[in-house]
């Protein structure tokens, strides 16, 4: 059963927040020397070298066979990592990173249902409610694109990212139901097994990669270290703690991070329905997770 938050889980949420909303930022960085496949790659076998370290220094061991154990980490290996990093490492060649950021605030709008049919944490009338006007907020940022698809890549780079948020909801579902093992082993094997997945198609189809300079070169590393290591193991240990929906919390600040990160570093131009987009989405996630915000602002 899920426990109540406590003040490390809150910690947890608010760096999460600003890790994963900075994240877009750094992969647009990346992607000015390497291919999404690469940067993708790199992040990955990096997050996974460094917790496979991490878990040796530790003295964790493997876990025993178990098919149910060992499914449910292959499975979250590629929702959670190899196939949203590369949905979203392709599409944010096409599209601002503010927009990739904006998008991941559907994830709690996806969890809430999947989660009541799939795991411990109900929906009500009032959650649906606020699922119904997140999803709206969505249509607004997704719906010129949709209205142009087949005219360019950038419709297609828009459902790629939109796609991405979907993969992290259905990962967020099968970490909660997953059978018991150590979070720090369950976020090392998620990203070893996103690295086999990926490190063959790199090869395939982009080559091994050289040193491209500093600023994409050290944008690469800190994906791999920062929200890709570090982050997937703070990720782990929210869920396993407090639930899936209560992670789904750190999208109030991803987006806005995002944006904030794009228009200052990057200087990117931020359209109208960007805010009509973030205002719907959030109202939404805010009625929906109101007793969980009510117990955060008065704290009781």
């Amino acid at each position: 059963m899920v426990k109540q938050p406590d003040s490390r889980d809150w910690s947890g949420v608010a760096a999460l927040g600003l890790i994963w909303g900075g994240t877009f930022m750094v992969v647009a960085i990346a992607l000015e020397g390497y291919g999404p496949i690469t940067v993708a790659t790199a992040r990955t076998t990096l997050g996974a070298l460094t917790l496979l370290v991490l878990m040796m220094l530790t003295g964790r061991k493997l876990p025993a066979p178990s098919p149910a154990l060992w499914g449910a980490i292959v499975v979250i290996g590629i929702l959670s990592t190899a196939l949203p990093f590369v949905l979203l490492s392709w599409g944010q060649q096409y599209v601002p990173s503010a927009f990739a950021g904006l998008s991941m605030a559907a994830i709690p709008l996806m969890v809430l249902p999947l989660a009541h049919f799939f795991s411990d944490e109900p929906l009500n009338a009032r959650r649906l409610f606020g699922v119904t006007l997140g999803f709206s907020g969505a249509l607004v940022l997704i719906g010129p694109g949709l209205a142009q698809l087949g005219e360019g890549a950038e419709p297609l780079a828009q459902l790629a990212c939109i796609s991405a948020a979907f993969c992290y909801s259905l990962a967020s579902i099968f970490t909660r139901r997953c059978p018991p093992i150590d979070p720090i082993v369950l976020a090392a094997l998620t990203l070893v097994v996103g690295a086999l997945i990926l490190l063959p198609i790199m090869l395939v189809t982009e080559g091994i990669p050289d040193w491209q300079g500093a600023r994409s070169g050290l944008a690469i590393i800190v994906l791999g270290l920062v929200p890709t290591a570090f982050a997937t193991l703070l990720r782990v240990s929210i869920i396993r703690s407090a639930g899936s929906v209560f992670l789904t919390l750190v999208n109030y600040q991803v987006p806005i991070w995002s944006m904030v990160f794009g228009a200052w570093i990057l200087s990117e131009a931020l359209p109208l329905r960007f805010y009509i987009a973030l205002a719907l989405i959030l109202t939404g996630m805010a009625i929906s997770q109101w007793f969980s915000l009510r117990k955060m602002l008065i704290g009781r």
